[in-house]
């Protein structure tokens, strides 16, 4: 079993209450050349918890920081072509619900961080996860 010390989190970057699913992101990761969906858990509008890459295997969500990470996605974080926290209440309990199931799985878990604090050139999740998570961690 790899080691995992964080729990990045990502937006799908599509339109505040456009459903999709990781079947959508499977796709949509092999259509740019992935070996399948990148995060490990998807979010769904009204806070269904999809599962994604097996946490047994590495991601693809985050350059540099996919071997002793898990991803999670929720759907949304655009309004328009802005970036923007579109997260619905089912998604934000059911985020902070997975997380804290993930870090009762996985004491080893340190670090709850956003994608856009490994990459200023994104908005990704649109909401600053860091400090929105930081109270769950011991």
């Amino acid at each position: 079993m790899r080691r995992i010390n964080e729990i990045i989190v990502h937006c799908t970057a599509t339109e505040q209450g456009k459903d999709y699913h990781a079947a959508d992101i499977n796709r949509w990761h092999n259509q740019r050349g992935f070996a399948g969906i990148g995060y490990h858990f998807v979010v769904c509008l009204d806070g269904t918890i999809e599962a994604g890459r097996p946490i047994s295997k590495p991601g693809a969500h985050c350059k540099a920081h996919n071997a002793e990470s898990i991803g999670i996605a929720y759907v949304g974080g655009n309004k328009g072509y802005y970036p923007a926290d579109t997260r619905t209440d089912a998604q934000k309990a059911a985020l902070e619900g997975l997380i804290r199931t993930l870090l009762h799985c996985y004491p080893t878990i340190n670090r709850i961080t956003a994608h856009r604090d490994y990459n200023p050139m994104k908005a990704c999740p649109s909401f600053d996860a860091t400090l929105e998570y930081h109270h769950l961690l011991k």
